[in-house]
């Protein structure tokens, strides 16, 4: 079955940089929007950036604005977010997201920052920033 499994998550010192990877098996979802959120302990999940399906276009949490990239390899069926200057309050685990039932659609910016429209999750990748 399909699945979404995250990895590059790590303790960082705050400043600095990390990877977040996302592999999708099972299908494709080279035309399906792809988004980042992430859930802090004790907090909400909240949204961090999606991409459309074909990259063209993103969207950020003003939280991560001009810090994380977006981005995907729909040839290796891949989604990356790449995090700097990174903060303590980006602590979290980091989960990559995807809306299967759109096909080659971008929804919108407001739409696709809603955790209850994608139906793929990864189990989610840790990420600690001390300060």
């Amino acid at each position: 079955q399909a699945q979404l499994v995250e990895s590059g998550g790590g303790l960082v010192q705050a400043g600095g940089s990390l990877r977040l990877s996302c592999a999708a098996s099972g299908r494709t979802f080279s035309l399906n929007t792809m988004g980042w959120f992430r859930q802090a302990p004790g907090k909400e999940r909240e949204f961090v950036s999606h991409s459309s399906w074909s990259g063209s276009s993103t969207y950020y949490a003003n939280s991560v604005k001009g810090r994380f990239t977006i981005s995907r390899d729909n040839a290796k069926n891949m989604l990356y977010l790449q995090m700097n200057s990174l903060k303590p309050e980006d602590t979290a685990v980091y989960y990559c997201a995807a809306d299967s039932k759109a096909t080659a659609l971008y929804r919108g910016s407001y739409y696709s920052s809603q955790d209850d429209k994608y139906d793929y999750w990864g189990q989610g990748t840790q990420v600690t920033v001390s300060s």
